[in-house]
């Protein structure tokens, strides 16, 4: 399998190997230092050229396997090296993820995802989720998965099973993410982002933002996001949530317009991406979320807990909705030219 190549960077690793992207480091280092009304007026304007502007999509994450990962994520509360009190649990049973299936697809959620803490699952575990595949499929609603790294023929066995994403975040830059996680290397998470595309699924992949990197850093992972080729369907946006017991604690918080930048940087490097505002949305403002929709950010998770985060509530996100005069909806990207 021919591994897919970083994105070229103006400071990337020298010894990371590299294809010329259309959106270079610098390039997007300049749109973040935008006055922020031009930064959102201009990914605004590509937003609209691809996807109705009042249109959210709403989706729906649970945890279906909890704790224990053999993983060292500095972010992560589900990491069994980091003292979090947060006991490890076995797969959930084939019904109680229906159950909570239907009922996100009864309050307004088109996608289901479905999260396992493991470094890479074992073959009778993919076995097992490619049959809450087929069964939260049987619901009409969009699925998508997020269980580590996969190796040869499980991404295939998913697409199978009928999964329409896989999840496999690449967190940071390259040279910043060897800060925050050792037990796997970038390359790991480029080889199955390649798998997931050679099996024909769909691909869900963005980063974490404030866990003390610099603004050059956020604009690297945007630069790696956009050199994917093709660049990912799903860009979640997360903003760190500090868990004690994890080594980021203790992390400064992220000054909330710095989130919505990145949410515009997103949206214009990558105009045909769902642009997913994903974990912290709990400490936004309900003025910071509408500057993040404004910015091009078009799906939210939705639910009171984000895998083992706090989430805003269901009917908080309905009601803001509303005041903003948006709507909860299944929006794709026009068939119009890609704008770059």
């Amino acid at each position: 399998m021919p591994s897919m190549p970083l994105a070229k960077s103006s400071d990337a690793a020298p010894d990371a190997p590299a294809t010329e992207s259309v959106w270079q480091t610098d390039h997007l280092l300049a749109l973040y230092e935008l006055p922020l009304p031009e930064l959102l007026y201009r990914a605004q304007s590509v937003h609209r050229q691809h996807f109705p502007p009042d249109t959210v999509q709403l989706s729906t994450l649970l945890s279906i396997k909890t704790g224990g990962c053999p993983e060292d994520c500095g972010y992560c509360p589900q990491s069994a090296r980091h003292d979090t009190g947060l006991p490890a649990q076995a797969l959930l049973p084939l019904d109680e993820v229906l159950r909570a299936a239907q009922a996100a697809r009864d309050s307004g959620a088109t996608r289901f995802c479905m999260g396992a803490a493991w470094r890479s699952p074992k073959p009778h575990q993919v076995e097992a989720v490619a049959e809450m595949v087929k069964q939260v499929k049987a619901l009409g609603l969009e699925t998508c998965v997020t269980l580590g790294m996969l190796r040869d023929g499980q991404a295939e066995q998913l697409k199978e099973a009928g999964l329409d994403y896989y999840n496999h975040n690449l967190d940071t830059s390259p040279e910043f993410y060897g800060s925050i996680v050792s037990t796997r290397t970038y390359r790991d998470r480029l080889d199955t982002l390649q798998r997931v595309r050679e099996a024909g699924i769909s691909v869900c992949c963005g980063g974490i933002v404030g866990m003390g990197e610099s603004r050059r850093v956020r604009a690297a992972l945007i630069a790696q996001l956009a050199g994917l080729r093709p660049y990912p369907e799903s860009v979640p946006i997360n903003g760190l949530v500090a868990i004690p017991g994890t080594p980021l604690a203790q992390a400064e918080p992220l000054d909330p317009f710095e989130l919505v930048r990145t949410v515009a940087v997103a949206r214009i490097a990558m105009p045909r991406a769902m642009v997913r505002l994903s974990a912290g949305r709990e400490a936004l403002a309900d003025a910071g979320q509408a500057l993040c929709f404004l910015a091009g950010a078009n799906s939210i998770f939705y639910g009171d807990v984000l895998l083992t985060a706090a989430n805003p509530q269901a009917e908080s996100d309905r009601r803001l909705l509303a005041r903003l005069g948006m709507r909860a909806g299944d929006t794709q990207p026009s068939t119009e030219a890609v704008c770059r």
